[in-house]
């Protein structure tokens, strides 16, 4: 590194100190001249680095809020934290931020020196999270290795293990990866079945790059996330929901948040609801949430489940050691 950059290293890691530098302190600092830190000022703003002046006796400069974000200079302890919130981020379930960390995040451990990386790797290592019901464990290295992959279009090997627990060995293209819900998904073009599949990461192991760069491909359609939607729904079972509710149709649509056209109007106070569902557990909870009387048309197994969930509420109600109840089972 020339003297000239090692010095705009210095001055810009002195400048990230949110404070007011004095322009004869910033050149003790660096050794130099105030008219070469006046230059070298300059560079930075060339650089696209914001750097605002301040006259008078307490002025000096400082780095401000620019229009876009300039490369910043961290520290190694920086570094780390940087390393480990954004893995924190990317196995979390914070809605909009998940996909932006692994991106941030592939591109921070493209950079990190090998001493750094093992002391993310170890951080890593020795903690765990506390995940909530139906959370599924995503190696944020795996997320990481896959995005950076799909950026540089190369090919990835991983061990896939299906829902029926078979385990295949994949070559994949990676196209993108698409949050969704507490899940996250590879869209890739399987190059030895010739066709796009849809990859749940937690169900892949070892994934590792083969070095092989290919031209980028577009999917059917060419937007990731409905290519994914549609696929899901899709493989999922749909039970086509017809319920008569006590409601008048305006109000069950805020109730619910779904689209109007759910609901037609019967009269003024009740309307017909039809919708398609992969769970009958899901059009129980949305229905008796509503607050108001309903009769199921359909399905039948919708019913059935209702009728196990009146005997377990009524079970429930009963006072300990009171009289006696109807035997009931789970569905």
């Amino acid at each position: 590194m020339s003297d000239t950059a090692a010095r705009l290293v210095r001055l810009l890691s002195l400048l990230q100190t949110p404070r007011e530098w004095p322009g004869s302190e910033l050149a003790g600092r660096l050794g130099v001249s105030p008219r070469t830190v006046r230059r070298d000022i300059e560079r930075l703003r060339d650089l696209g680095y914001p750097v605002h002046a301040t006259m008078g006796a307490v002025g000096g400069y400082r780095l401000v809020a620019g229009k876009a974000m300039p490369p910043l200079l961290l520290d190694d302890d920086e570094a780390v934290a940087v390393a480990v919130g954004l893995r924190a981020a990317a196995g979390g379930a914070v809605e909009g931020i998940d996909e932006a960390s692994v991106r941030a995040l592939a591109k921070l451990e493209q950079v990190l020196p090998s001493r750094l990386r093992r002391r993310v790797g170890a951080l890593a290592a020795a903690t765990v999270s506390l995940t909530g019901p139906g959370a599924t464990a995503v190696d944020p290295g795996h997320l990481t290795t896959l995005a950076a992959a799909a950026v540089a279009h190369e090919r990835v090997r991983f061990a896939y293990r299906a829902a029926d627990g078979r385990t295949t060995d994949r070559l994949v293209e990676p196209h993108r990866l698409v949050a969704a819900g507490r899940r996250w998904y590879l869209l890739a073009y399987d190059a030895e079945r010739h066709d796009w599949r849809v990859f749940r990461v937690d169900r892949l192991t070892g994934p590792r790059t083969t070095g092989v760069r290919v031209p980028p491909r577009q999917p059917p359609g060419g937007d990731a996330a409905a290519y994914v939607r549609d696929k899901m729904y899709a493989l999922a079972p749909a039970h086509p929901l017809r319920a008569t509710l006590a409601l008048p149709a305006p109000e069950a649509a805020r109730r619910t948040g779904l689209d109007p056209a759910t609901f037609t109007p019967l009269d003024a106070h009740s309307c017909l609801m039809r919708a398609d569902a992969e769970a009958v557990e899901w059009m129980a909870s949305r229905l008796l949430m509503l607050g108001c009387d309903f009769t199921i048309h359909e399905p039948a197994e919708l019913r059935t489940y209702l009728s196990t969930l009146a005997t377990r509420a009524h079970h429930a109600s009963q006072p300990p050691g009171g009289s006696s109840v109807p035997a009931w089972t789970d569905s």
